[in-house]
C-alpha cells in the first residue's frame, strides 16, 4: 500500500463571486514539489493555457498504461526505444445522465530495438496485460480501449 498526495490551492481574484466571472485558475502541487497551473476546461470558462482535470484524467490513464506496458515489456526482454500515445477522452452523459469521461482511447505507437520484436498478436497481448495491471484503469469505471496502428 502507498499514499499519494497533492495540494490543490485556489484563491479568488475577482471582486465578486458570480459563476460567469470568478477565476478558475489554480495550482496543483505534487509531493515532489512540482507545481502545475490548472483551470477548468475552456468550455467551462477555464483558461486554455492551463491543464484541466479532464486532460489530466486522460493523461493519468495513458501514463499508467505506458509505465505498466514498459515494465511488462522489459520483463519479457523486449527493448522499447520509443512510445508515443495520442490519447483521447470523451466527455458525455453516462448511463445515469451525468457528465463523465465515459471513454478513453489510447493510441500507443511504439518503436522497438534489439533482436526481439513482438508480433502483432504479442503486442496486443502486452497491451491487454498492461491494461489489466494498470492501477488507474483498475480504479475507474470509464471504458478504456487500446488501439494499435
Amino acid at each position: 500500500m502507498s499514499e499519494h498526495t497533492v495540494t490543490i490551492a485556489w484563491k479568488r481574484e475577482t471582486p465578486d463571486f458570480a459563476y460567469e466571472n470568478y477565476n478558475r485558475d489554480h495550482d496543483w502541487t505534487f509531493d515532489a514539489g512540482i507545481t502545475v497551473r490548472a483551470s477548468a476546461a475552456p468550455a467551462y470558462l477555464g483558461n486554455e493555457s492551463c491543464v484541466d482535470p479532464e486532460e489530466a484524467f486522460v493523461a493519468s490513464l495513458s501514463s499508467c498504461h505506458m509505465l505498466t506496458f514498459l515494465a511488462i515489456a522489459a520483463k519479457k526482454r523486449y527493448v522499447v526505444d520509443g512510445y508515443v500515445d495520442r490519447a483521447v477522452g470523451v466527455l458525455a452523459k453516462d448511463d445515469a445522465g451525468r457528465l463523465a469521461i465515459v471513454r478513453v482511447t489510447l493510441r500507443p505507437e511504439l518503436t522497438f530495438g534489439g533482436e526481439k520484436t513482438p508480433t502483432a498478436d504479442e503486442l496486443r497481448l502486452l497491451h491487454e496485460q498492461a491494461h489489466h495491471a494498470c492501477f488507474i484503469a483498475n480504479s475507474v469505471k470509464t471504458e478504456v480501449t487500446v488501439e494499435s496502428p
